[in-house]
């Protein structure tokens, strides 16, 4: 049995970065005799087998021919006789098809071992523009590995573009683009899987809510930037500073979406932007099918940011209200440290304001520790009914913050 790894974990040994899978592929053999070495069967759509011990994927050599539209619009054939050269050839980029063999030979039909060295992303055959994803896959791709230089080959781009333009990513389904995205919010520079995607005229039929906040302006004396599809994802990218978790990045790029549905004669204020923005975001999540965690972090965030920024000026019942929509005074359910951060990524996301110190974090968790802190003994063994319980330990909490703001 002849196996060779390929794919990711060839260019990452390659880039000295962490491999994380190994997929390998087996050349000469049939799913009988995979079965028979105690591979395991996975595979629905083409032949991959696990390995028994390592668990690690190994694929039978395949050729693909596109027979209908979208990702999964492909004849996939494989059989002992596909050579490692004809297999390798169906994949997206040079650099993902590169093979090595046990004994670490590098094998590499298609020149990407010199498109690694000189950090560039390009197809391998015109058989790219056959399959969506790989749009999407570019896109994070750069969310990766920009901040090590990688460009996208000029031809590679016009491809992209045509893909776009013959309406290729219009077959893109919610639970790709979903699982492209949240690996790119995971990345290095997620701002960089916007920007490609806007580059090649995707980012309008991918993700339209973000793109038409390009080209609105916001009050310059505020946002230096003024566009507010910049202020966007330079927010997320001071959300990458401040956080690892995808739930934080994704609010705050989407925090400001009620934006592009300002009236024009209104430019650039955006008042209640806030409020206009919520059904946009839901209609967003509807579409990706974007998991609960998510979508409630985003909503919280879209909908309080600016009584965030503003907290300082807010009385203490209105404080209260809001930490209570937040869950700050339910520990183990509580989204306020994620929030906050989203907030000083959103504050931060301003042209020469990104070392602004944000004092509101402090202040709001403070709060939030403060109201934590009520003795509720005494209301539990009145007479109070109900409604009543909730309205007298609302009114604890508000006492409790107006404390705390006398306090600092």
């Amino acid at each position: 049995m002849k196996t060779l790894l390929v794919g990711g974990a060839v260019r990452d040994t390659l880039l000295n970065y962490p491999v994380i899978e190994k997929d390998w592929v087996v050349i000469g053999e049939t799913p009988e005799s995979m079965i028979k070495q105690g591979f395991l069967p996975v595979g629905k759509d083409f032949p991959v087998f696990l390995h028994p011990k390592t668990h690690d994927e190994y694929a039978l050599a395949r050729t693909e021919r596109k027979s209908a539209p979208g990702y999964k619009g492909f004849i996939v054939h494989s059989s002992p006789e596909i050579t490692l050269e004809e297999d390798l050839i169906r994949r997206d980029l040079t650099i993902n098809a590169m093979a090595m063999d046990e004994k670490g030979t590098l094998i590499d039909p298609y020149n990407g071992l010199k498109d690694l060295e000189q950090r560039i992303f390009r197809h391998v055959s015109s058989a790219f523009s056959e399959d969506p994803v790989r749009v999407l896959r570019i896109a994070r791709f750069a969310a990766r590995y920009s901040h090590l230089g990688f460009t996208i080959a000029e031809e590679t781009l016009a491809l992209m573009k045509q893909m776009v333009a013959d309406g290729e990513t219009n077959h893109l389904v919610a639970e790709r683009v979903w699982a492209e995205l949240v690996k790119a919010l995971s990345e290095k520079t997620p701002s960089a899987f916007f920007y490609t995607l806007k580059e090649c005229n995707a980012l309008q039929p991918i993700f339209p809510e973000i793109d038409q906040l390009f080209g609105v302006p916001q009050p310059e004396k505020y946002h230096p930037e003024i566009d507010t599809g910049i202020h966007s994802l330079l927010s997320l990218e001071q959300a990458c500073l401040l956080s690892p978790k995808p739930e934080v990045r994704l609010a705050a790029l989407l925090h400001d979406l009620g934006k592009a549905l300002t009236d024009k004669s209104k430019w650039p204020s955006h008042h209640g932007h806030e409020k206009q923005g919520l059904p946009v975001l839901e209609q967003l999540c509807q579409r990706l099918r974007i998991p609960k965690p998510f979508r409630a972090l985003a909503t919280q965030v879209m909908t309080y940011h600016t009584h965030c920024h503003r907290c300082f000026e807010l009385k203490a019942s209105t404080l209260t209200d809001m930490l209570s929509s937040l869950a700050a005074f339910k520990p183990s359910n509580s989204t306020i440290n994620d929030f906050v951060l989203a907030c000083e990524a959103d504050a931060k996301g301003r042209t020469g304001l990104e070392n602004v110190h944000y004092r509101q974090s402090s202040y709001l968790l403070g709060a939030a520790k403060a109201a934590c802190k009520i003795d509720t003994s005494s209301i539990i063994k009145s007479d109070l009914k109900g409604p009543q319980i909730g309205e007298a330990i609302r009114r604890l909490r508000i006492n409790a913050i107006k404390n705390y703001i006398k306090s600092v």
